[in-house]
């Protein structure tokens, strides 16, 4: 199993930090990773996802949500192609530090056969989970 975790400060209360995350239909004016995100945000129910990765290959997903608590988690289980061959957890938490500042939390657990494999996809992941950190705090932090 291998982990990618990120963090950022940003200058907003989690309450708007959630309200960014949760409006999927967005994504594209602001997210240069997640592309896009379809679906309910209820537990058991799949999500269709468009991602974009630095070498600008689009990857889609079908993950289910595992966890959706306003203003404190969301997180969602996929897989590339059957399961146990590339799986990952991926979450959003939100951590507030005070009224106006929250630690925004965005990692993956990956498992699966090929993980050891996937050295090189999982930097450029990093990087791509800290873009998308960055863009999400100008989104939080616009006046």
């Amino acid at each position: 199993m291998k982990q990618i975790d990120t963090e950022i400060i940003i200058d907003a209360p989690s309450s708007k930090i959630w309200e960014v995350l949760m409006d999927f239909n967005r994504y594209a004016e602001w997210n240069p990773f997640i592309r896009s995100i379809r679906g309910p945000r209820e537990v058991g129910k799949h999500l269709q996802t468009e991602m974009h990765t630095l070498k600008g290959k689009v990857m889609r997903f079908e993950p289910i949500v595992l966890k959706c608590a306003e203003n404190d988690e969301f997180r969602w289980r996929g897989k590339l192609g059957i399961r146990g061959i590339f799986d990952g957890e991926h979450y959003f938490a939100l951590e507030e530090l005070g009224p106006l500042q929250t630690r925004f939390i965005h990692g993956e657990f990956f498992s699966g056969l090929l993980v050891g494999i996937m050295g090189n996809t999982l930097k450029d992941t990093e990087k791509s989970f800290k873009l998308m950190n960055e863009a999400l705090k100008l989104e939080c932090e616009k006046n």
